[in-house]
């Protein structure tokens, strides 16, 4: 059953710290006063130990809580509850107390080798920022909640980067180079998944390194670029294509002049020649006739 985090009893601690001090003067003044009452020592001496006894208890008690700082309280091995409050407190001196920083922390997972979506060999890293939320979750429900952090947020990378190709060209597919900011944020929302039975949440999730693995690096560069070059050139096709069409619906809409078959395809050869073509064109002037 997962523990809940709830609030410890607990005082400010400069009245008990203003009540341990007094009860220990208190006893100094008792057992200054033994000497003077050698036929009946018995009270000052059992006062002077009772104050002192006292004394230390309520000053056992006091503690300083630092900003973002909290301790878990335990009685006889039962959760009693947490103190977050910041500042001199007072709190039962006979139970267990546990630090815990409520800061914000970060680490960078090391850089994991597998495989994205499409089987290539890829090598990922991730920079995680997180903090503990709920400190008794994170006392008693996990044995480490440092480490078990660190080897969720790296379970929940290798997952991420097997359901994404490392980079693709088509727009709607999410890929782990092109939409960096979507795979960072899917990335976050799966490690506090992970991570909630230990009572952490994660601030913010970024990937740190990303690359393919050396075996391949070369071989998928020069595969990256063809299909780059191949991208461009559908782009530049449709373009052409759109732009041959409208300037034959304008020429034939406003009838600046008539176009047989032979002379459209003609024409379509040019301006697909010009607007296609990787190097500037010549214009060559026909002084005659195409028949």
């Amino acid at each position: 059953m997962a523990m809940k985090e709830r609030d410890a009893i607990s005082f400010s601690g400069w009245f008990a710290l203003l009540v341990g001090l007094g009860s220990l003067a208190a006893a100094a003044v008792m057992f200054s006063l033994i000497k003077a009452h050698q036929d009946q020592p018995a009270p000052y001496i059992g006062g002077g130990i009772g104050l002192s006894l006292f004394g230390i208890i309520m000053l056992s008690g006091c503690m300083v809580i630092g900003p973002n700082d909290a301790r878990v309280m335990t009685f006889f091995g039962r959760y009693t509850g947490s103190v977050k409050t910041a500042g001199l407190r007072w709190i039962n001196p006979f139970t267990g107390k546990r630090q815990i920083s409520l800061r914000a922390r970060n680490f960078e997972t090391a850089k994991i080798k597998v495989n994205d979506l499409d089987g290539n060999p890829i090598e990922i890293g991730a920079v995680i920022v997180w903090r503990v939320v709920d400190t008794s979750q994170a006392t008693f429900d996990v044995e480490s909640f440092v480490s078990y952090v660190q080897i969720q947020a790296e379970s929940a990378m290798r997952n991420l980067a097997m359901h994404h190709p490392y980079d693709s060209h088509d727009d709607n597919v999410m890929s782990l180079r092109g939409q960096s900011e979507a795979v960072a944020e899917q990335l976050r929302k799966e490690v506090n998944e992970r991570i909630k039975a230990a009572g952490c949440e994660v601030i913010d999730a970024r990937i740190a390194h990303l690359a393919y693995a050396p075996e391949i690096a070369q071989a998928m560069l020069q595969r990256q670029q063809a299909g780059a070059i191949i991208a461009a050139r559908q782009r530049i096709v449709e373009g052409a294509v759109s732009m041959v069409e409208m300037a034959l619906e304008q020429l034939a809409r406003r009838g600046i002049v008539e176009l047989d078959p032979e002379r459209k395809a003609a024409m379509v050869s040019n301006l697909l020649v010009v607007l296609c073509g990787e190097r500037s064109t010549q214009p060559v002037v026909n002084a005659g006739s195409l028949y």
